[in-house]
Order: C-alpha cells, then structure tokens, then sequence
C-alpha cells in the first residue's frame, strides 16, 4: 500500500485541478454551500470579462482608420472598377437610352466611350476619398467597445463556455496532466521521507 502513494498524490493533484478548471464555468449561478456564495468565475465576472474585451477590442485591435487605409487601398480600388465599369456600360448604353431617347439618338458610340473613360477616370480618383469619408462616418456612428461588450454580455454560459472551451480545451487537459505529474512528483518525495 506504501508504494501506492504517488499514484494517490497524482490522482489527487489532477482531481484538484480537474475541479479548479471546472470551476471557471460552473456552477454557472450562485449556490450556497456551508454558508459560503460559490459561483463559477466566468458566469460570475462575465460583465467585466465583457466590458475589458470590448475595451481591448475597440483601443487595440480594430481601428476604423486601419480600416480606411485598407478601403482605399488602389489594389482595392481596382478591384472595385470591373463593376463599376459594367454597371457605366448598362447606364449609357440601356437606361441612358431610357430616360433621354431624343438626346442618346444624337450620341455615337466614340462619344458614349469617351464619356465612359471620363466617368472612369473620376470615379477612380473619387473612390478613395469617397471610401475613407465613408469609414470616418462609421467609426462615428459605430461603438465597437459598447457592441462588444453588449454582445459578449448577452453569451449564454454556455454560449461563453463553449466558445473559451474551443480556444483553450488543449491548454486545460495540458494543465490537468501538469497537476497529475506534480502530484506525483510529490508523492514520490513523500515516500522518499517516509523512508529517512
């Protein structure tokens, strides 16, 4: 029974680690036990996890003027312009003809080029100021802070759980074996004093 002992201290160590880690979810609301309020830690700071995430998100991950640097990027720009060149092509050739038969029976088809290639080279140089003015309005209008904070205040516990379990599940079973291993490290210095 004597060389059972790093084995007990090892399924000890995991157990208690086992629980610590269970503990950061559940329970998900508070239970009295022994006069003592035990709540799980995210349930119970999920608000202030929620608030600091949001805070986190909106000072250092996204800013709309990275944004803006992106929008009117002339990779992006050009990307953009096949549409818009159909969508010109369309006007001029289809509703033009529409909206002003008299005036489009006088227009040849150099002229509608011509005023292609002018709406063209407009827009192209109108695009990125149009983009970064519209990201400006955006980061007046959006409060990425608060609408983190709301959404991740409105998770589930489980919803919360299961998204921190995806990320982190492998750090927690390497936690779980590290509390196992000391545990039976321990128990193996026990045993080694039980012998002086």
């Amino acid at each position: 029974m004597f060389w059972l002992q790093p084995f007990i201290a090892a399924f000890t160590g995991w157990f208690t680690t086992w629980i610590a880690i269970y503990m950061l979810f559940h329970p998900r609301n508070p239970k009295r036990f022994l006069g003592i309020t035990i709540q799980g830690v995210f349930p119970k700071r999920q608000k202030a996890i929620a608030a600091k995430l949001g805070s986190v998100v909106a000072n250092e991950l996204l800013h709309f003027k990275e944004i803006a640097v992106h929008i009117k990027d002339p990779d992006q720009v050009r990307s953009l312009m096949p549409g818009i060149e159909t969508h010109i092509d369309s006007f001029l050739h289809v509703k033009l003809k529409e909206k002003l038969p008299v005036i489009s029976m006088f227009i040849g088809e150099g002229v509608m080029q011509k005023v292609k290639e002018g709406l063209l080279e407009e827009i192209t140089l109108l695009l990125p100021e149009v983009m970064e003015k519209f990201a400006d309005n955006l980061s007046q209008k959006i409060d990425i802070e608060a609408m983190v904070t709301e959404k991740v205040s409105n998770f589930s516990s489980d919803k919360l759980e299961e998204i921190l379990l995806s990320v982190m599940s492998k750090e927690f079973r390497f936690i779980e074996l590290i509390g196992g291993v000391l545990g039976f490290v321990i128990g193996l210095i026990q045993m080694g004093l039980s012998y002086l």
